[in-house]
């Protein structure tokens, strides 16, 4: 019959000779030394004789140090360490601000757990956020619990991966009705910005995204065969597109910047001024990303393949240019009148 293992366990007493509790000091050949304290001695055995177990089969794992991290400590070192690999650091940085005002930031992470953050996620849905805005905020964190386990060494599970993700909403089918690009139009030659009407109307004959217009400099564009050079791509993947007469139109008498780019504008400064514009047009939910939308159905209204609006657009998937793409159905109608 095999023996008991030998606990290593202490009687804690004051000057006084009272008892304070007990202490478990844990040396074993090939780990790091292990101490722990306890009120009652059945706590100091268990956790002794679990450790023994665990450093016998070569499992385990000091959790010592995560039970001093709390989650905005956690955020930081993401944000710190992980954020300027992002295509967005700043995009990281918002979504780690906005994670480290909410109660959680002060739980230690070894504490949390699923129904903590599915407990998140109902909190702000019934909020009114958007199920895609919860998604990228849950996806943040279980991005960071994966960081911290592969790399950091948490002896830890990602509570994250364990709870469903709120569904996203269906594409947008907004797009310009009759009058509405006219008065758009109007509404930004009346914005302080200079820049955003042939913003707006670039955006239109391009269906470039918003980030991807900010970030486009003289040098990537050739008037002469009518292409731009997306260099900076959501996807990762440069592209050349072309450039209607009325974008060539558009770009030929545009003032030349000191610092190159086409654009001299942030891309909120952007958001908010074209906001501003729709709100004196009258023109009600139509967002800056719905010109995209509106310049992708204008290129199959044109009558352009499915591949060659992906090699225009950049869109990585038929898939997904099939959900950005709504044609209007009078349209159709007149083109099959037309074809007899």
């Amino acid at each position: 019959m095999a023996r008991a293992p030998k606990l290593p366990i202490f009687e804690r007493r004051s000057d006084d000779g009272r008892l304070m509790g007990y202490q478990v000091k844990i040396r074993k050949k090939g780990w790091p030394a292990v101490v722990r304290q306890y009120d009652k001695l059945a706590d100091a055995r268990t956790f002794a004789l679990d450790t023994l177990a665990q450093m016998e089969r070569g499992v385990f794992q000091d959790r010592r140090e995560i039970e001093a991290v709390t989650l905005a400590d956690a955020l930081d070192r993401y944000d710190r360490d992980i954020g300027p690999t992002k295509k967005r650091p700043d995009g990281v940085t918002g979504y780690v601000r906005r994670w480290k005002q909410h109660r959680l930031a002060s739980r230690i992470i070894a504490t949390l757990r699923p129904g903590d953050f599915a407990a998140y996620r109902d909190e702000r849905l019934k909020e009114g956020a958007a199920g895609n805005t919860v998604r990228l905020e849950l996806g943040l964190v279980r991005h960071l619990y994966t960081i911290g386990i592969k790399e950091w060494g948490w002896p830890v599970s990602n509570p994250v991966s364990n709870i469903r993700m709120p569904k996203c909403a269906a594409g947008r089918e907004r797009r310009l009705e009759p009058g509405e690009e006219e008065r758009l139009l109007e509404a930004c030659n009346a914005s302080r910005s200079p820049w955003l009407t042939p913003f707006v109307r670039l955006a239109i004959e391009t269906g470039a995204r918003r980030q991807e217009l900010v970030g486009l400099r003289w040098g990537q564009i050739d008037l002469d065969h009518g292409t731009a050079f997306i260099a900076d791509s959501k996807t990762d993947v440069p592209r050349t597109i072309p450039l209607s007469p009325t974008a060539i139109a558009v770009l030929q008498v545009l003032p030349r910047s000191l610092d190159g780019r086409v654009f001299p504008l942030a891309g909120v400064a952007v958001t908010h001024a074209f906001q501003r514009a729709c709100e004196r047009a009258g023109i009600a939910d139509f967002h800056l990303h719905d010109l995209r939308h509106e310049a992708t159905s204008r290129l199959f209204e044109k009558g352009f393949g499915m591949q060659e609006v992906a090699a225009i657009t950049g869109h990585k998937t038929l898939q997904m240019l099939k959900r950005y793409t709504h044609l209007r159905a009078e349209d159709l109608a007149a083109k099959l009148a037309e074809i007899g």
